[in-house]
């Protein structure tokens, strides 16, 4: 993450943690789940309105996700951690990330309150851009158009930013989550404006792969939504401080039919194997970041482990192909 960027953990913080007060702040304001396309819109919209008044660009964001707390059997999956996102807000080139607590009092803090003690009051916002969907204060009583009603009369700037499309679809999270739970991660991608990606440490598995000739790096997933099982072409790149591996690779992600139908084992919960191609190492420990490029084939019962194998190296093949 670079340097520059301030994470401040709560909005009481800012001044202990910097001290001093942020200067002239502009804040984009929103969950900003995966980083995608529309949340890189609000990012850039800040930082012009910040640095055109010699001020700062801020991102206000919360943890946890606000339906956690208020709803949490329709929590929605994260798609990136809360360390990758705070990794993308700095790369989308925010001066500081102010992350509030979600808490039962702040979910119970009344819409006027919340633009009057958090944005004016503890933030000192000069400026606030929001989505055109944007809600907060209890009971989701606040909207964008109060919230640019509000800043007039306190003398705080409001943008409202419509919805980002791409290729005819509104940029959102949700559609994010719908593409990859569909194996899309092309359609992913295109919203994210990067491939869809997970990341991991390497633990070990059963080891049948290294035993058939094909060796696969078993992820322990950070993240908590996967892709549907299938098969896929991914840029596999290792994490470690002075790494520069990045190889393709064929990714897996199932529970192993073919071998449970065999009688070699019970049907496993779903793993994430990814076969490197043109590596020979040992990456027990190591993690690793799979970016998603292309959906090869749903995962199936193969009637004998010669006809899987048979399938991976064609799986292999395509992998270069894709990855080219």
């Amino acid at each position: 993450m670079p340097e520059r960027v301030h994470i401040i953990r709560g909005r009481q913080r800012v001044t202990s943690d910097l001290g001093r007060p942020l200067r002239a702040p502009a804040i984009a304001i929103g969950n900003f789940d995966g980083v995608h396309l529309g949340h890189q819109a609000l990012v850039a919209l800040a930082s012009r309105l910040a640095h055109a008044a010699g001020g700062e660009s801020v991102v206000l964001t919360f943890d946890p996700h606000p339906a956690r707390l208020l709803a949490p059997g329709l929590a929605p999956p994260m798609l990136v951690t809360l360390e990758r996102r705070l990794e993308l807000l700095a790369e989308a080139g925010v001066d500081a990330v102010v992350v509030e607590p979600f808490t039962t009092d702040f979910a119970a803090l009344p819409a006027d309150r919340f633009i009057a003690e958090v944005l004016r009051g503890d933030l000192d916002a000069r400026h606030v851009v929001v989505g055109w969907d944007f809600t907060f204060g209890a009971g989701r009583q606040g909207n964008a158009t109060m919230l640019a009603s509000e800043g007039a009369r306190l003398h705080m700037g409001v943008n409202i930013v419509p919805p980002v499309m791409v290729a005819g679809l509104v940029c959102s999270s949700t559609k994010i989550r719908e593409f990859v739970l569909e194996g899309r991660v092309e359609g992913a991608a295109m919203l994210l404006g990067r491939p869809f990606e997970i990341t991991g440490r390497v633990v070990h598995g059963s080891e049948r792969g290294r035993t058939l000739g094909i060796p696969t790096a078993n992820l322990d997933p950070e993240a908590e939504l996967l892709p549907k099982p299938g098969v896929y072409a991914a840029w596999a790149c290792r994490l470690d401080e002075g790494s520069r591996l990045r190889l393709r690779a064929a990714v897996s992600i199932g529970s192993n039919p073919t071998f449970a139908a065999e009688g070699r084992g019970a049907v496993s919960a779903v793993t994430v194997e990814a076969h490197l191609l043109d590596f020979d190492g040992d990456l027990y420990g190591a993690r690793l970041r799979l970016e998603f490029v292309g959906w090869m084939r749903d995962q199936r019962r193969f009637p004998s482990a010669d006809e899987l194998m048979a399938e991976i190296r064609r799986d292999i093949l395509r992998t270069r192909e894709i990855l080219a």
